[in-house]
């Protein structure tokens, strides 16, 4: 295939990925892509056409894949998938949802019993919703943090129990509040033995999937009522820029410790762990936060989109 036979079926599938992924009009998609009303037609007519888009993108657009090696590189990668941007009014979980969800469905194929470490969140709240193919054999799916607040509701972007109601495997649950009233609390549920037996799951894991949570006004685990405004400022005067899965760290990827973490109960990722640790997060607020946990080798893996990984290859 030519370079100019490339870069056209690259224009198309973007297009394709706007319209069908993205939800936007063919106007909106010709102002994002630079080009006229007609064009844009064209383009998401030849997507459909060719197969480049059904629901997922088939084919793989050169820049993504450019960005996906540079990230790597840089950062040392097992992994990147980068999704194609879906513009400055997309939802970037929306983005990222389905090219988490071809790598989790690569390790679900294996036919050696697995053990998958989910954390929670948006993303990845989306990814399940993407998850088409069933497991090959009996895998075993374990949750890193618990579900339940301090007033004993749950988050609305539990992901471990929807996950094993869509592939029908066996899950752990991790049995503690996100967060506990106080430190003697929460030691006292991490003496409990089926927490325990969570834990060791989660440290034996062949693979890790987590969200990354950023630390301003709009941090997760203040949105959702876990820790309040002062707790919030309490960890970011002590240096904290992110969290996975209910541990706090700073902008070089160490984990800070504060009163408001030695109540949180959660499996703490150690770094340069060998297994695949893979975070999906994308968005300017996450920037922060995404590369923090990446020079401290939090994470070994990525799916994000197009404008985060250009941000994060901009130093």
């Amino acid at each position: 295939m030519s370079d100019a036979e490339t870069s056209r079926d690259d224009e198309a599938a973007r297009a394709g990925w706007l319209y069908y992924v993205g939800g936007m009009t063919q106007d909106q998609i010709a102002a994002e892509l630079g080009v006229s009303r007609q064009r844009a037609q064209r383009l998401v007519s030849r997507a459909v056409s060719e197969g480049l888009v059904r629901g997922r993108i088939e084919h793989k657009i050169g820049a993504c894949l450019e960005l996906e090696a540079a990230l790597i590189r840089r950062f040392g990668l097992q992994t990147a998938r980068v999704a194609p941007s879906l513009g400055e009014r997309g939802d970037p979980s929306a983005a990222t949802a389905a090219f988490a969800a071809t790598l989790l469905e690569r390790i679900l194929a294996r036919s050696e019993p697995q053990v998958i470490a989910f954390g929670t969140g948006r993303s990845l709240s989306a990814m399940v919703n993407e998850v088409m193919q069933r497991p090959a054999t009996a895998h075993k799916i374990v949750s890193l943090i618990g579900n339940i607040a301090p007033d004993g509701s749950a988050s609305f972007y539990d992901v471990i129990m929807r996950m094993a109601d869509n592939l029908r495997l066996p899950h752990y649950p991790m049995l503690v509040p996100v967060i506990s009233e106080t430190v003697e609390e929460r030691a006292m549920f991490d003496k409990l033995k089926p927490v325990q037996a969570v834990q060791r799951l989660a440290a034996a894991a062949d693979a890790t999937f987590v969200g990354v949570g950023q630390l301003g006004e709009d941090a997760p685990v203040y949105k959702d009522g876990f820790v309040t405004l002062a707790e919030l400022e309490e960890l970011r005067d002590a240096g904290g820029v992110g969290e996975l899965v209910g541990s706090f760290y700073d902008a070089q990827g160490n984990y800070i410790a504060t009163p408001t973490t030695a109540r949180f109960g959660s499996f703490r990722i150690e770094p340069k762990r060998e297994a695949p640790v893979i975070g999906i997060a994308a968005g300017p607020s996450k920037l922060v936060a995404i590369r923090a946990a990446l020079d401290g080798g939090l994470l070994n893996g990525l799916v994000t989109d197009e404008p985060t990984a250009q941000a994060l290859l901009e130093d």
